[in-house]
């Protein structure tokens, strides 16, 4: 196996858990840790296969995944965002260069928006009681997918 197969076969990989958290987010309002775990684990083996040198690429990858974990994490804190979501974000900050988790943020904000006001909406329509919680793993998920088609269709340009 050559590391450009595998380096694709762990996007695809990636893609997959990513689709799996957005439906779960969407139907639970939960993202599992075991699918955060999976994600976060992968990502060495991704390095691995695109020949990424321990220092300072995987140095930087590690340092940014601590970085969005701790400032995400100030989002938990004071109820802005999910557990799940956070750790989901700092397992993917492990999958990217900076550059691409600038995009990478900027997108899950946009999708954000259109999943926030699709779930007022619903959430008005169907009469619930309460604040409506929203599934921010979908954002997320949709720009990662992104991330992770763009790298797929781009290998043919």
């Amino acid at each position: 196996m050559t590391g450009e197969f595998v380096k694709f076969a762990l996007l695809g990989v990636l893609a997959c858990l990513l689709v799996v958290a957005a439906v779960t987010d969407l139907r639970s309002r939960i993202i599992s840790n075991w699918l955060n775990l999976a994600i976060a684990l992968l990502a060495p083996l991704y390095w691995s296969a695109s020949g990424i040198e321990l220092w300072p690429n995987v140095a930087l990858q590690l340092a940014l995944g601590l970085g969005v974990f701790a400032v995400f994490a100030g989002l938990f804190v004071i109820g802005m965002m999910g557990g799940g979501d956070v750790k989901m974000l700092a397992a993917l900050a492990l999958w990217f260069p900076w550059q691409a988790l600038i995009v990478l943020l900027t997108i899950m904000a946009l999708a954000g928006g259109v999943v926030t006001l699709i779930t007022i909406v619903h959430h008005k329509l169907a009469r619930r009681e309460g604040p409506p919680e929203i599934p921010y793993g979908v954002a997320i998920s949709i720009a990662a997918l992104w991330l992770v088609g763009e790298r797929y269709i781009n290998q043919f340009a």
